[in-house]
Protein backbone atom coordinates (compact mmCIF):
# COMPACT_ATOMS: atom_id res chain seq x y z
CA UNK A 1 0.00 0.00 0.00
CA UNK A 2 1.31 3.43 -0.92
CA UNK A 3 1.90 5.79 1.97
CA UNK A 4 2.20 8.72 -0.38
CA UNK A 5 -0.94 8.45 -2.48
CA UNK A 6 -4.52 7.89 -1.39
CA UNK A 7 -6.43 4.95 -2.82
CA UNK A 8 -7.43 5.53 -6.43
CA UNK A 9 -10.75 5.00 -8.20
CA UNK A 10 -10.85 4.63 -11.98
CA UNK A 11 -14.05 6.06 -13.51
CA UNK A 12 -14.66 5.21 -17.17
CA UNK A 13 -16.68 7.74 -19.17
CA UNK A 14 -17.13 6.23 -22.65
CA UNK A 15 -18.51 9.08 -24.71
CA UNK A 16 -17.41 11.40 -27.50
CA UNK A 17 -20.52 13.54 -27.02
CA UNK A 18 -18.59 16.84 -27.03
CA UNK A 19 -16.10 16.03 -29.78
CA UNK A 20 -15.91 16.62 -33.51
CA UNK A 21 -14.66 13.09 -34.25
CA UNK A 22 -16.06 9.74 -33.19
CA UNK A 23 -13.86 7.35 -31.25
CA UNK A 24 -12.94 8.89 -27.88
CA UNK A 25 -15.76 6.81 -26.40
CA UNK A 26 -13.35 3.85 -26.71
CA UNK A 27 -10.66 5.58 -24.66
CA UNK A 28 -11.46 4.01 -21.28
CA UNK A 29 -11.06 0.46 -22.56
CA UNK A 30 -7.85 1.34 -24.41
CA UNK A 31 -6.36 2.67 -21.16
CA UNK A 32 -7.45 -0.46 -19.31
CA UNK A 33 -5.99 -2.70 -22.03
CA UNK A 34 -2.75 -0.71 -21.81
CA UNK A 35 -2.60 -1.72 -18.15
CA UNK A 36 -3.32 1.50 -16.26
CA UNK A 37 -4.78 -0.21 -13.20
CA UNK A 38 -2.04 -2.83 -13.02
CA UNK A 39 0.67 -0.19 -13.42
CA UNK A 40 -0.63 1.76 -10.43
CA UNK A 41 -1.02 -1.39 -8.34
CA UNK A 42 2.62 -2.20 -9.13
CA UNK A 43 3.53 1.20 -7.66
CA UNK A 44 1.84 0.26 -4.40
CA UNK A 45 -1.39 2.16 -5.00
CA UNK A 46 -4.75 0.74 -3.92
CA UNK A 47 -6.82 0.79 -7.13
CA UNK A 48 -10.55 0.30 -7.50
CA UNK A 49 -12.05 0.31 -11.00
CA UNK A 50 -15.69 1.29 -10.58
CA UNK A 51 -16.40 0.53 -14.24
CA UNK A 52 -18.06 2.85 -16.74
CA UNK A 53 -20.67 5.52 -16.20
CA UNK A 54 -23.63 5.18 -18.52
CA UNK A 55 -25.22 8.05 -20.40
CA UNK A 56 -27.10 8.94 -23.56
CA UNK A 57 -25.87 7.81 -26.94
CA UNK A 58 -24.21 10.30 -29.28
CA UNK A 59 -26.89 11.53 -31.72
CA UNK A 60 -24.23 13.07 -34.01
CA UNK A 61 -26.49 16.05 -34.71
CA UNK A 62 -25.87 19.60 -35.87
CA UNK A 63 -25.53 22.47 -33.38
CA UNK A 64 -28.69 23.91 -31.86
CA UNK A 65 -28.41 27.53 -30.67
CA UNK A 66 -24.62 27.24 -30.89
CA UNK A 67 -24.14 23.96 -29.02
CA UNK A 68 -23.94 20.38 -30.24
CA UNK A 69 -25.63 17.78 -28.05
CA UNK A 70 -26.11 20.17 -25.10
CA UNK A 71 -28.58 18.03 -23.14
CA UNK A 72 -26.50 14.90 -23.64
CA UNK A 73 -23.37 16.79 -22.55
CA UNK A 74 -25.21 17.93 -19.42
CA UNK A 75 -26.39 14.38 -18.65
CA UNK A 76 -22.95 12.84 -18.99
CA UNK A 77 -21.27 15.55 -16.92
CA UNK A 78 -23.86 15.39 -14.17
CA UNK A 79 -23.39 11.63 -13.88
CA UNK A 80 -19.61 12.05 -13.78
CA UNK A 81 -19.88 14.85 -11.23
CA UNK A 82 -21.88 12.63 -8.89
CA UNK A 83 -19.54 9.65 -9.33
CA UNK A 84 -16.44 11.80 -8.79
CA UNK A 85 -17.85 13.42 -5.66
CA UNK A 86 -18.80 10.02 -4.24
CA UNK A 87 -15.22 8.75 -4.61
CA UNK A 88 -13.78 11.91 -3.04
CA UNK A 89 -16.21 11.56 -0.14
CA UNK A 90 -14.99 7.98 0.30
CA UNK A 91 -11.43 9.24 0.72
CA UNK A 92 -10.29 8.16 -2.74
CA UNK A 93 -8.54 9.89 -5.63
CA UNK A 94 -10.76 9.89 -8.74
CA UNK A 95 -9.10 9.26 -12.11
CA UNK A 96 -11.47 9.94 -14.99
CA UNK A 97 -10.86 7.80 -18.06
CA UNK A 98 -12.35 9.71 -20.99
CA UNK A 99 -13.98 10.29 -23.29
CA UNK A 100 -13.63 13.77 -24.70
CA UNK A 101 -12.55 16.88 -22.80
CA UNK A 102 -16.03 18.29 -22.25
CA UNK A 103 -16.15 15.76 -19.39
CA UNK A 104 -13.73 17.87 -17.35
CA UNK A 105 -16.74 20.00 -16.47
CA UNK A 106 -18.20 17.11 -14.48
CA UNK A 107 -15.00 16.03 -12.79
CA UNK A 108 -13.74 19.52 -11.93
CA UNK A 109 -17.13 20.72 -10.73
CA UNK A 110 -17.16 17.81 -8.29
CA UNK A 111 -13.60 18.53 -7.15
CA UNK A 112 -14.46 22.20 -6.71
CA UNK A 113 -17.49 21.35 -4.57
CA UNK A 114 -15.38 18.97 -2.51
CA UNK A 115 -12.67 21.57 -1.94
CA UNK A 116 -15.22 24.16 -0.83
CA UNK A 117 -16.78 21.66 1.59
CA UNK A 118 -13.34 20.83 3.03
CA UNK A 119 -12.13 24.44 3.14
CA UNK A 120 -9.28 23.66 0.73
CA UNK A 121 -7.85 25.64 -2.16
CA UNK A 122 -8.00 24.24 -5.71
CA UNK A 123 -5.43 24.51 -8.49
CA UNK A 124 -6.23 23.11 -11.95
CA UNK A 125 -3.35 22.21 -14.25
CA UNK A 126 -4.64 21.97 -17.81
CA UNK A 127 -2.26 20.00 -20.08
CA UNK A 128 -3.53 20.49 -23.62
CA UNK A 129 -2.76 21.72 -27.12
CA UNK A 130 -5.94 23.83 -26.87
CA UNK A 131 -7.11 26.38 -24.31
CA UNK A 132 -10.73 25.14 -24.51
CA UNK A 133 -11.95 28.66 -23.68
CA UNK A 134 -14.44 28.96 -26.51
CA UNK A 135 -18.07 29.99 -26.29
CA UNK A 136 -20.88 29.40 -28.75
CA UNK A 137 -20.38 32.95 -30.01
CA UNK A 138 -16.78 32.36 -31.09
CA UNK A 139 -16.74 28.79 -32.39
CA UNK A 140 -18.70 27.74 -35.47
CA UNK A 141 -18.51 24.01 -34.71
CA UNK A 142 -20.55 24.07 -31.50
CA UNK A 143 -18.39 21.19 -30.17
CA UNK A 144 -18.46 21.49 -26.39
CA UNK A 145 -15.04 19.83 -25.92
CA UNK A 146 -13.65 23.23 -26.96
CA UNK A 147 -15.54 25.03 -24.19
CA UNK A 148 -14.98 23.34 -20.79
CA UNK A 149 -12.61 25.90 -19.25
CA UNK A 150 -14.92 28.75 -20.28
CA UNK A 151 -17.94 26.95 -18.84
CA UNK A 152 -16.12 26.11 -15.60
CA UNK A 153 -15.28 29.83 -15.28
CA UNK A 154 -18.90 30.88 -15.87
CA UNK A 155 -19.00 31.56 -19.62
CA UNK A 156 -21.59 29.41 -21.36
CA UNK A 157 -25.08 27.97 -20.92
CA UNK A 158 -26.35 27.95 -17.33
CA UNK A 159 -26.90 24.18 -17.48
CA UNK A 160 -23.10 23.82 -17.65
CA UNK A 161 -21.79 26.92 -15.86
CA UNK A 162 -23.90 26.07 -12.79
CA UNK A 163 -23.69 22.29 -13.03
CA UNK A 164 -22.78 21.98 -9.36
CA UNK A 165 -24.95 24.66 -7.79
CA UNK A 166 -25.28 28.41 -7.56
CA UNK A 167 -21.89 29.54 -8.83
CA UNK A 168 -19.30 28.62 -11.47
CA UNK A 169 -16.83 25.95 -10.37
CA UNK A 170 -13.67 27.96 -11.00
CA UNK A 171 -12.20 31.42 -10.96
CA UNK A 172 -9.77 32.05 -13.85
CA UNK A 173 -6.87 32.55 -11.44
CA UNK A 174 -7.18 28.91 -10.30
CA UNK A 175 -6.23 27.60 -13.76
CA UNK A 176 -2.77 27.07 -15.27
CA UNK A 177 -2.50 25.84 -18.86
CA UNK A 178 0.64 24.20 -20.32
CA UNK A 179 1.43 23.17 -23.89
CA UNK A 180 -1.08 25.43 -25.64
CA UNK A 181 -0.48 25.90 -29.36
CA UNK A 182 -3.90 26.13 -31.00
CA UNK A 183 -6.21 29.00 -30.03
CA UNK A 184 -9.05 30.42 -32.11
CA UNK A 185 -8.84 34.17 -32.92
CA UNK A 186 -11.74 35.28 -30.72
CA UNK A 187 -10.74 32.77 -28.06
CA UNK A 188 -7.44 34.67 -27.73
CA UNK A 189 -9.39 37.79 -26.84
CA UNK A 190 -11.40 35.95 -24.18
CA UNK A 191 -8.24 34.44 -22.67
CA UNK A 192 -6.67 37.88 -22.40
CA UNK A 193 -9.86 39.45 -21.05
CA UNK A 194 -10.23 36.84 -18.30
CA UNK A 195 -6.48 36.64 -17.65
CA UNK A 196 -6.11 32.88 -17.94
CA UNK A 197 -2.57 31.86 -17.02
CA UNK A 198 -1.32 30.21 -20.23
CA UNK A 199 2.15 28.76 -20.78
CA UNK A 200 2.10 28.22 -24.53
CA UNK A 201 4.74 26.44 -26.58
CA UNK A 202 6.58 29.69 -27.27
CA UNK A 203 6.90 30.27 -23.53
CA UNK A 204 8.16 26.70 -23.11
CA UNK A 205 10.66 27.11 -25.97
CA UNK A 206 11.99 30.35 -24.50
CA UNK A 207 12.09 29.32 -20.84
CA UNK A 208 12.35 25.53 -20.82
CA UNK A 209 9.92 23.05 -19.38
CA UNK A 210 11.42 23.08 -15.88
CA UNK A 211 10.87 26.81 -15.38
CA UNK A 212 7.44 26.52 -16.99
CA UNK A 213 6.23 23.87 -14.57
CA UNK A 214 7.79 25.66 -11.61
CA UNK A 215 5.80 28.77 -12.53
CA UNK A 216 2.57 26.81 -13.03
CA UNK A 217 2.93 25.05 -9.67
CA UNK A 218 4.13 28.08 -7.70
CA UNK A 219 2.18 28.73 -4.53
CA UNK A 220 0.94 25.19 -3.91
CA UNK A 221 0.79 24.40 -0.21
CA UNK A 222 -0.56 21.63 2.00
CA UNK A 223 -4.06 23.14 1.82
CA UNK A 224 -4.13 22.98 -2.00
CA UNK A 225 -5.81 20.20 -3.96
CA UNK A 226 -4.15 19.81 -7.38
CA UNK A 227 -6.34 18.59 -10.22
CA UNK A 228 -4.56 17.61 -13.43
CA UNK A 229 -6.62 17.58 -16.63
CA UNK A 230 -4.48 15.69 -19.14
CA UNK A 231 -5.61 15.90 -22.75
CA UNK A 232 -3.50 13.41 -24.67
CA UNK A 233 -3.20 15.91 -27.55
CA UNK A 234 -0.95 17.89 -25.19
CA UNK A 235 1.77 15.59 -26.54
CA UNK A 236 3.40 15.99 -29.91
CA UNK A 237 1.51 13.83 -32.44
CA UNK A 238 4.77 12.17 -33.50
CA UNK A 239 4.65 10.25 -30.20
CA UNK A 240 0.89 10.34 -29.57
CA UNK A 241 -1.02 9.87 -32.84
CA UNK A 242 -4.23 8.56 -31.27
CA UNK A 243 -6.10 11.84 -30.82
CA UNK A 244 -8.81 13.49 -32.89
CA UNK A 245 -7.30 16.98 -33.04
CA UNK A 246 -3.55 16.65 -33.58
CA UNK A 247 -1.48 19.83 -33.45
CA UNK A 248 2.23 19.65 -34.37
CA UNK A 249 4.89 21.14 -32.15
CA UNK A 250 3.92 19.76 -28.77
CA UNK A 251 6.03 18.49 -25.87
CA UNK A 252 8.26 15.52 -26.62
CA UNK A 253 8.52 12.38 -24.50
CA UNK A 254 11.18 13.67 -22.15
CA UNK A 255 9.47 17.04 -21.64
CA UNK A 256 6.20 15.29 -20.84
CA UNK A 257 7.94 12.99 -18.38
CA UNK A 258 9.48 16.01 -16.66
CA UNK A 259 6.04 17.63 -16.29
CA UNK A 260 4.64 14.50 -14.64
CA UNK A 261 7.65 13.96 -12.40
CA UNK A 262 7.57 17.55 -11.18
CA UNK A 263 3.85 17.24 -10.41
CA UNK A 264 4.59 14.05 -8.48
CA UNK A 265 7.32 15.85 -6.53
CA UNK A 266 4.74 18.26 -5.09
CA UNK A 267 2.81 15.45 -3.40
CA UNK A 268 -0.37 17.46 -4.02
CA UNK A 269 -2.04 15.48 -6.81
CA UNK A 270 -5.64 14.95 -5.76
CA UNK A 271 -7.53 14.05 -8.94
CA UNK A 272 -6.87 13.41 -12.61
CA UNK A 273 -8.56 13.44 -16.01
CA UNK A 274 -7.17 11.46 -18.98
CA UNK A 275 -9.10 12.53 -22.07
CA UNK A 276 -9.30 12.64 -25.87
CA UNK A 277 -7.57 9.30 -26.45
CA UNK A 278 -9.03 7.98 -29.71
CA UNK A 279 -8.08 4.34 -30.34
CA UNK A 280 -9.69 4.41 -33.79
CA UNK A 281 -6.81 6.50 -35.12
CA UNK A 282 -4.09 5.19 -32.82
CA UNK A 283 -1.27 2.86 -33.85
CA UNK A 284 -1.55 -0.47 -31.97
CA UNK A 285 -2.57 1.29 -28.73
CA UNK A 286 0.74 3.19 -28.71
CA UNK A 287 -0.84 6.40 -27.40
CA UNK A 288 -2.69 4.62 -24.60
CA UNK A 289 0.51 2.88 -23.52
CA UNK A 290 2.34 6.22 -23.51
CA UNK A 291 -0.45 7.76 -21.41
CA UNK A 292 -0.10 4.92 -18.89
CA UNK A 293 3.67 5.45 -18.80
CA UNK A 294 3.17 9.15 -18.05
CA UNK A 295 0.58 8.45 -15.35
CA UNK A 296 3.09 6.12 -13.69
CA UNK A 297 5.43 9.12 -13.50
CA UNK A 298 2.63 11.14 -11.92
CA UNK A 299 2.64 8.46 -9.24
CA UNK A 300 6.32 8.63 -8.52
CA UNK A 301 8.08 6.53 -11.15
CA UNK A 302 11.53 8.01 -11.79
CA UNK A 303 14.91 6.87 -13.00
CA UNK A 304 16.58 7.23 -9.59
CA UNK A 305 15.47 7.48 -5.98
CA UNK A 306 15.20 11.20 -5.25
CA UNK A 307 14.77 13.17 -2.04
Amino acid sequence: MSTRYPPVSLIGVPTDIGAGHRGARMGPEALRIAGLGEALVARGVDVRDIGNIDGPRNPWAAPVAGYRHLQEVVDWNRALMEATYAELADGRMPIMLGGDHCLAMGSITAVSRWCRAQGRKLRVLWLDAHSDFNTSEVTPSGNVHGMPVACLCGLGPRELTHLGGDAPALQPEQVRQIGIRSVDPEEKRLIKQHRIDVYDMRYIDENGMKRTVEAALAGLDEDTHLHVSFDVDFLDPSIAPGVGTTVPGGPNYREAQLVMEMIADTGRLGSLDIVELNPVIDNRNLTAELAVDLVESLFGKSTLMRD
